[in-house]
């Protein structure tokens, strides 16, 4: 029997169980009723396809086959119209008997989406192969984009803001620092240095090639993080 769990509008949940025959011959009522062919105008839809029966095969191998396309065809059938949803024979199909309340599964696994294969070629840099420092000293950051770590902690570098400042991540987070504070066990390579301009706005100001920003008496006053932004933009 398949396992269905069942909510509903209150947010209740339950468990029903219902073998591909109970399946069969309710789609076969629904056929009857609404179908295209033997319905009675104005109700008439098409109803979604249910898996076809198969007569030779492994049960276990079929029961499981099946699973997916069960779900589906569920999931679509009560998409349907309005006078199908208030069929009584669907109704019935989803109300939980009392044998249904009685039984406990043995064991349940949720559906999960295909996932992505991994190519064989691809290539995995191990972390011994990133660009990392280790920590010299405490650093605790002045402002949200400033990265804090303690000596000893492992820093992997993402890329280079200036001359004195890097960008790196830790377990916690992920911000600039001051270069002067770690030891450089592995450096970023030299052509890949992304300089993060929008970082190098809060820190090395005459270094930041931004321009057309809105400034009052001299850089006294500069815009806001979220007005750099949609300058920036």
């Amino acid at each position: 029997a398949f396992v269905i769990e069942v909510k509903t509008k209150g947010g209740c949940k339950y468990f029903i169980y219902r073998r591909y025959s109970q399946f069969f011959t309710l789609h076969a009522k629904l056929e009857d009723n609404y179908g295209p062919e033997k319905g009675m105008p104005p109700y008439i839809c098409t109803l979604p396809p249910l898996p076809a029966k198969i007569y030779v095969g492994n049960k276990k191998e079929i029961a499981e086959g099946r699973v997916s396309l069960l779900n589906a065809y569920m999931k679509a059938l009560l998409n349907s119209p309005v006078w199908i949803l208030l069929d009584e024979d669907l109704r019935l199909f989803f109300y939980q008997t009392a044998d249904d309340s009685r039984r406990i599964p043995r064991g349940l696994r949720r559906l999960r989406p295909h996932t992505r294969k991994i190519k064989k070629n691809s290539q995995h840099i191990s972390d011994m192969e990133r660009p990392r420092a280790e920590a010299l000293f405490d650093f605790r950051g002045n402002a949200d984009q400033e990265l804090n770590f303690k000596c000893g902690d492992l820093i992997y570098l993402l890329s280079r803001v200036n001359k004195n400042w890097l960008e790196g991540s830790t377990v916690d987070g992920v911000g600039i620092f001051p270069e002067s504070f770690v030891r450089i066990i592995k450096d970023l390579p030299e052509e890949k240095f992304p300089v993060s301009w929008l970082r190098c706005y809060f820190h090395d100001y005459d270094v930041c090639s931004i321009r057309d920003i809105p400034l009052e008496e001299d850089v006294k006053k500069r815009p806001s993080y979220n007005e750099l932004l949609q300058l920036i933009r």
